[in-house]
């Protein structure tokens, strides 16, 4: 790329940041034989979140979810455009759809609360469209506890998190925040978690352009307020005291493998999992992991949700 190109590329992707994609809902758990619930509720700064209740009858367990930037509660259309565009430069242009993970859990015996964070599926807009890294978000997780333990439907249940990407950004955030809101949870599953800068890092990579890095940290700034510094989970992470099951694709595109090694080293709790997915470099695979592989999942689940 010529000079005026690279500048061109790099405001874009900082534009991207500062004015979220929203993706449509193409499925949800009616077309999986599941009963459910159109809901919402409010994150602590009273943005309204949009998600699906869907019990299973007879259990106290629960199991709420949150998903990756860009994705909703169903997952993502990347087959698609525009959304195809968002990953395709790392071999991430395939649709993700989590309703199959929702259906394992419910099978599983576990009652599922899965929702829209904001500024993407159906939820609210908030702090200008604008991402950050999961700082932000961490209200929506925040709002998502509250909830749970006041609701008539999920009060008294026993609590865990799958958090996935920004969604254990926020997870982490907020637990470093606001630990108290975590003394009721039992354990989470953390696909993917990363660091802004991280996958900027590879990006320009792929693009040929790693030289222009602090150009694009900059224009991030200008579009979000926050360096890369300040939107990676890598020093949250020591606030996260549960236990907590990571797993990453090792050769993923977009990112490092050391950017998740660094978080997984800095969780201070001892009941802790890191697995790499191998086979392949398309992050995508690393969110269809758990319906591919479930049972070691499952099985820390079942160890601390008991």
């Amino acid at each position: 790329m010529t000079e005026e190109q690279s500048t061109a590329v790099i405001k874009a992707i900082a534009e991207g940041y500062g004015n979220l994609l929203r993706a449509p809902l193409l499925d949800d758990p009616g077309e999986h034989g599941m009963t459910y619930e159109e809901i919402s509720f409010p994150a602590t700064d009273g943005t309204p979140l949009e998600a699906w209740w869907i019990p299973r009858e007879g259990s106290d367990k629960l199991i709420i979810a949150n998903h990756p930037l860009w994705f909703n509660r169903y997952g993502l259309p990347a087959h698609l455009e525009p959304w195809r565009s968002l990953g395709a430069a790392g071999g991430n242009d395939f649709e993700v759809n989590f309703l199959p993970d929702y259906r394992i859990l419910h099978d599983a015996g576990y009652n599922v609360l899965t929702y829209d964070m904001r500024n993407l599926g159906q939820s609210g807009s908030a702090n200008g469209g604008r991402g950050s890294g999961g700082r932000f978000e961490a209200r929506d997780v925040i709002g998502s506890l509250r909830f749970a333990r006041t609701d008539r439907r999920t009060a008294g249940m026993t609590i865990g998190l799958f958090s996935r990407c920004q969604g254990a950004n926020a997870t982490m955030f907020a637990m470093q925040e606001h630990p108290e809101e975590f003394a009721d949870v039992r354990a989470m599953l953390a696909p993917q978690p990363l660091s802004v800068g991280a996958t900027m890092a590879r990006t320009l990579e792929l693009l040929g352009i790693p030289e222009r890095i602090a150009d694009l940290e900059r224009e991030m700034r200008l579009a979000v307020s926050y360096r890369f510094d300040q939107m990676t989970p890598i020093p949250w992470a020591k606030s996260v005291t549960i236990p907590t099951y990571l797993y990453q694709v090792r050769d993923d595109l977009m990112t490092s493998p050391e950017d998740v090694q660094a978080m997984y080293d800095n969780i201070p709790s001892a009941d802790k999992e890191l697995h790499w997915i191998d086979g392949t470099s398309a992050r995508w695979d690393g969110y269809l992991d758990f319906q591919r592989n479930p049972e070691p999942k499952l099985a820390f689940l079942a160890r601390h949700m008991a």
